[in-house]
């Protein structure tokens, strides 16, 4: 559904999606793959700023004809193995 914005621009009426969460692995040689969950949306980065960067185009890219989320959560996931003894 759409209406007329006060300003003559016509918007969207569909309520906004609520915010998106990535879970974000660190590579074994430093880089960082964030995979998002409940949406079809994977990216990569050799820095965190670079996938913060990356996450955001990504994210533009997959909404870009339908309403953006509200808000995207970086959930950093470290798996860590040592020896028990």
């Amino acid at each position: 559904m759409k209406a007329l914005h006060p300003v003559g621009r016509i918007v969207s009426m569909e309520p906004r999606p609520r915010g998106l969460v990535f879970d974000v692995l660190q590579d074994q040689d430093g880089g960082f793959v964030a995979k998002c969950i409940g949406e079809n949306i994977v990216t990569e980065a050799d820095t965190w700023q670079e996938l913060r960067t990356n996450v955001k185009e990504a994210v533009s890219a997959y909404f870009f004809d339908a309403p953006m989320p509200g808000s995207v959560r970086l959930h950093l996931v470290r798996d860590e193995f040592f020896p028990a003894m």
